[in-house]
């Protein structure tokens, strides 16, 4: 692709970010995420508990701690530690399948969001596109783990690692370095296997690399600008009380779901410009450079 057609996919971004109501969807999609976040933790927590790793789930906490308002991570603990002390055993493992749905219902949100992003009308039938759903949300939570288990594990791998094998002076400095690059890459993975089987086209898989990439750094960034915001600017529970918490929460989630939308928008862009690219000048036709759906 050129660097005009670039520019041009740009600024088409910014257009239809406008045209599609990206913001209000975004406040959508984040209420839906809102609602699956605690069954979803739940679900995790026993899963979590399943693995031959002591406090697996703790250091899961611990690491979301980083990412999440300070608020925010304690209004979670609290309604995580409400929630399994007062439910028996019994009463998790049946409500499991409840609770899945429920997560899935995010990503169902997120399909339709997409769709709008890639101006597609999604004829699958209902089932398929909740199954679709519900298969995001294990793969987002394997590559989510995987990530987890790459952050918690990764210092200690590199240290068995230089402690039993010649390995350069170099690589073990460039350690902590190349296990947060793993992480990253995982990440980007998860946000690119949403873009590939969400929305109702046809593209090929690296096709949605560079909005991929573009989400990951934005919510990277994001997470650590409104971090300092929280920390330092913002008082939600002086303004909101108990609820601070939770609207420190819908805001992170708010500011997220927009990147996931942009990184869509950038992505469908690029595919018509490229799309362009391949049909010779008498034909361009609006038509013609639509993105093909998904039989």
């Amino acid at each position: 692709m050129t660097a005009a057609g670039l520019k041009r996919a740009v600024g088409a971004t910014y257009h239809d970010l406008v045209k599609h109501h990206t913001l209000q969807v975004a406040a959508a999609l984040s209420y839906y995420f809102a609602l699956a976040i605690f069954p979803g933790l739940i679900f995790l927590s026993a899963l979590l508990g399943s693995i031959p790793f002591t406090d697996m789930f703790a250091r899961t906490l611990d690491f979301m701690s980083r990412l999440l308002p300070p608020d925010t991570m304690r209004f979670v603990q609290s309604t995580l530690l409400n929630v399994v002390t007062s439910s028996s055993t019994t009463w998790l493992s049946v409500s499991m399948l409840g609770m899945l749905w429920v997560a899935s219902s995010a990503f169902d949100a997120t399909i339709e969001a997409l769709d709008i992003a890639y101006e597609v009308q999604d004829d699958r039938p209902f089932w398929k596109t909740r199954l679709i759903a519900i298969g995001l949300g294990f793969l987002c939570i394997g590559l989510w783990l995987a990530g987890l288990a790459v952050m918690i594990l990764g210092p200690k791998f590199g240290e068995w690692l230089a402690a039993r094998m010649s390995v350069p002076q170099l690589f073990v400095m460039l350690w902590p370095v190349i296990h947060w690059a793993g992480a990253v890459m995982l990440a980007v993975l998860a946000v690119e296997a949403i873009y590939f089987l969400a929305p109702n086209v046809k593209q090929r898989f690296l096709a949605t690399l560079p909005g991929a990439i573009l989400a990951v750094s934005f919510w990277i960034g994001l997470s650590y600008l409104l971090g300092i915001y929280f920390r330092h600017f913002a008082n939600f529970n002086r303004t909101y009380g108990t609820l601070g918490g939770f609207i420190a929460l819908m805001t992170w989630l708010y500011w997220n779901s927009f990147v996931l939308l942009v990184g869509a928008e950038l992505n469908a862009e690029l595919a018509k410009e490229s799309a362009k690219g391949k049909i010779p000048p008498k034909e361009h036709s609006s038509e013609n450079v639509q993105l093909g759906k998904a039989a």
